[in-house]
């Protein structure tokens, strides 16, 4: 983290940040723990300066946390063999779910059988679009 002035004392993550709750960092953003994860291993990447979502993320953010991601995911396959996929995706926005309003992206490790039918896959956020 470069400056606490990058941070908002009344968001959960800049809180998150604040307390080194990291699971690991590369460069200008970092992982947590989701605090409601969707599978076991879900984890949160995020600047470690304050920015309301995806879109405001720096191009040195956006390079910093897909280096971030392919190295989790290289560790979650090496730790977990029942890991066979991922989600990766941000939500933008309250009417796209979006809860925290800090960037954010999730990384959600997926397993055979974890649903009965995962086609469609992020299309089930809306009801009965999964399905097609």
């Amino acid at each position: 983290m470069k400056h606490n002035n990058d941070l908002d004392s009344g968001c959960l993550f800049c809180r998150w940040i604040r307390a080194g709750k990291k699971v690991a960092a590369i460069g200008t953003v970092a992982a947590f723990n989701d605090g409601y994860p969707v599978t076991d291993g879900h984890l949160l990447i995020l600047p470690l300066r304050h920015t309301a979502d995806w879109l405001g993320m720096t191009a040195q953010e956006l390079r910093d946390s897909e280096r971030l991601i392919r190295t989790l995911v290289a560790r979650i396959r090496q730790r977990d063999p029942s890991v066979t996929g991922f989600n990766i995706g941000t939500n933008i926005g309250q009417s796209a779910g979006q809860s925290v309003l800090h960037a954010h992206i999730h990384l959600i490790p997926r397993r055979d059988g974890d649903v009965d039918n995962p086609k469609g896959g992020v299309r089930g956020v809306v009801d009965g679009k999964r399905g097609y």
